[in-house]
């Protein structure tokens, strides 16, 4: 991302495993505005994927997917509400 994106709203579902990563990320970006960016960090296995199919499933845009290799890995969405 870049340095002048603005991040909306984060939400930390670090330990979580899904579906609650998905449901709590479909909670949050629903309080947010169409073009606003909320950030999910995330250390399930599965969140790569599932993030993937459900900013696809539901318009909204997933703008950048990275993977922090710490322990255990970390993963960070930015997803722009449609």
């Amino acid at each position: 991302m870049t340095e002048h994106t603005n991040i909306s709203q984060t939400l930390d579902q670090t330990g979580l495993l899904c579906p609650l990563p998905i449901i709590n990320a479909a909670k949050e970006i629903s309080k947010l505005s169409s073009g606003q960016i909320l950030k999910v960090i995330a250390t399930d296995p599965g969140a790569p994927i599932d993030f993937e199919g459900w900013a696809h499933t539901t318009g909204n845009i997933l703008l950048e997917s990275t993977v922090e290799e710490t322990s255990p890995k970390t993963f960070v969405f930015h997803i722009q509400k449609k």
